[in-house]
């Protein structure tokens, strides 16, 4: 089978990579591969930790794409025999002050009532495990099972596979618009005016969806984020060896260790339509890190970026048929590298209309993109693809 993976951020790279596995034909189109939402990335693994209110469709999600992670990144990296910079690092969420230690409580009941497993701990046991913490830490909730990845790495690994050899084609052009046949997908327009035909075409251009003639206009909101990456001082590395996650005022803000010494730090969250950096938004990253952990403020900024990432109203993403020849898979949010291999794999098996029971119960309803719709009926659900026999392992 001929397939156009449309976008080349990590979900078409993972797509791409499920579709290689079972033998389909696959062309991959992106005029910037692996620079979007997922370079900008801290790639946390973290389900307990992405835990917030009333997403709780979303938690079955996370936790069976984490469960997947293990192998999805062994695989890759085995392929591409390179290290993708793996963490079994825990999470520790940090209370900024006492009014944040009462925020952090109410989350973890809600996290405990999800069925993940965290402690609550005081700040003077959490700063014995990081000493970097500062002493105004209220408190903070301990999740063990969380992981990291470094998602420039994977990227990087998922393209070196994917066009080895007589692997994929890789075209670095942008989507201007599907070619149909009635109400079928046929293939896709590039903006330099070439025209490519194909059994079918699956969607994963993250905010650029909607400015593709012809696909389906969904409810895609930009959110855009900014992003720092610290490089501590040579006597203070390692400054951390978890994942420290602070609550500041009500304001998340997170802190990502690289095994290479490398802190990512993130994450704004804005809807102004500003592509470009904000120096508030810097400003608040940095003064938010610094409450929870004084020394990046002697840690030099090796980076920082600012993307778009694609939200949905309800902050699940949407993967689905959208007609007998394409398939979209985008709205991730910032769920984006944590829900690579679930996405990833989901979207392969719709795309060949192979879909098998694996995924959690009521999964194929709640990422439906047609959940939006006044017609959305069994006939425009996921479930029309979900009878064949068909699996990718």
């Amino acid at each position: 089978m001929r397939v156009i993976v449309v976008g080349a951020g990590i979900i078409g790279l993972s797509t791409a990579w499920y579709l290689r596995r079972v033998g389909a034909d696959v062309t991959i189109i992106d005029p910037a591969p692996a620079l979007g939402a997922s370079h900008a990335a801290a790639g946390m693994i973290a389900p307990a930790a992405e835990v917030v209110w009333g997403q709780t469709p979303l938690y079955p999600l996370m936790r069976a794409s984490a469960e997947m992670y293990p192998e999805f990144a062994a695989e890759v990296a085995s392929a591409a025999a390179v290290d993708l910079g793996s963490t079994d690092t825990e999470t520790l969420v940090c209370a900024g002050d006492r009014a944040d230690l009462q925020a952090l409580r109410e989350l973890r009941e809600a996290q405990s009532r999800s069925g993940f497993a965290t402690e609550l701990v005081a700040g003077s046991a959490a700063r014995r495990v990081e000493p970097a913490l500062s002493p105004a830490v209220a408190g903070a909730v301990h999740i063990p099972g969380d992981h990291s990845i470094d998602p420039r790495r994977v990227c990087a690994a998922l393209l070196s596979v994917l066009t080895a050899g007589s692997g994929a084609l890789l075209i670095h052009q942008r989507v201007v618009g599907l070619l149909r046949d009635g109400d079928r997908t046929m293939g896709v327009e590039l903006s330099d005016g070439r025209r490519l035909d194909a059994d079918q075409v699956i969607l994963c251009a993250g905010t650029a969806n909607n400015e593709i003639v012809g696909a389906p206009q969904l409810p895609i909101r930009e959110v855009w984020g900014d992003v720092l990456r610290l490089r501590a001082t040579a006597e203070t590395t390692p400054l951390l060896t978890r994942t420290i996650r602070g609550l500041v005022n009500g304001r998340s803000v997170y802190l990502v260790p690289r095994p290479d010494g490398e802190i990512v730090l993130g994450a704004s969250s804005r809807e102004d339509g500003l592509s470009g950096t904000p120096a508030g938004a810097i400003h608040r990253l940095l003064a938010d890190g610094q409450r929870v952990v004084p020394g990046i403020l002697d840690a030099e900024i090796s980076d920082i970026t600012t993307r778009a990432r694609p939200g949905s109203p309800d902050d699940l993403p949407m993967i689905g048929r959208v007609d007998s020849g394409c398939v979209v898979s985008t709205g991730y949010f910032r769920h984006g590298i944590l829900l690579a291999p679930f996405g990833g794999r989901l979207g392969a098996e719709l795309t060949l209309g192979a879909v098998s029971d694996w995924p959690p119960d009521g999964a194929l309803e709640s990422v439906s993109p047609h959940r939006f719709t006044t017609e959305h009926t069994n006939t425009h659900s996921n479930r029309t693809a979900a009878h064949s026999m068909r699996r990718i392992s």
